[in-house]
């Protein structure tokens, strides 16, 4: 379709890079061939993290992999952003040099 999109995505390997490195290698091939991409990227985003796990998993069990990531990805679609992360990943928007708080940071207290 005629509709720009852009996706941008860090990981932080946990235990060592394995899973970061496949996170970084499929999770946006699993959002790209999503069939929602097009009408709700959000939930695109959302399955796709939840596939690519799934997928990982299935590899480290197969292979006998210890590592683990934590991930955020954004996913501009037209004007609009989408971000997704998860684990203690933190993204942070910067607009006419102010910080927009996206999300609220993962912690150990926190519900």
């Amino acid at each position: 379709d005629d509709v720009d999109r852009a996706y941008f995505a860090v990981f932080d390997g946990h235990g060592g890079v394995d899973a970061a490195n496949y996170s970084a290698t499929h999770l946006h091939v699993n959002v790209g061939l999503h069939e929602e991409i097009v009408k709700n990227p959000a939930e695109a985003l959302k399955c796709s993290f939840q596939k690519t796990d799934e997928m990982f998993l299935f590899k480290a069990k197969r292979e006998k992999l210890r590592s683990g990531t934590t991930g955020v990805s954004a996913l501009i679609v037209g004007n609009q952003l989408h971000v997704a992360w998860l684990g203690d990943s933190q993204v942070m928007l910067v607009q006419q040099g102010k910080a927009v708080t996206l999300m609220e940071p993962h912690k150990p207290e926190r519900e």
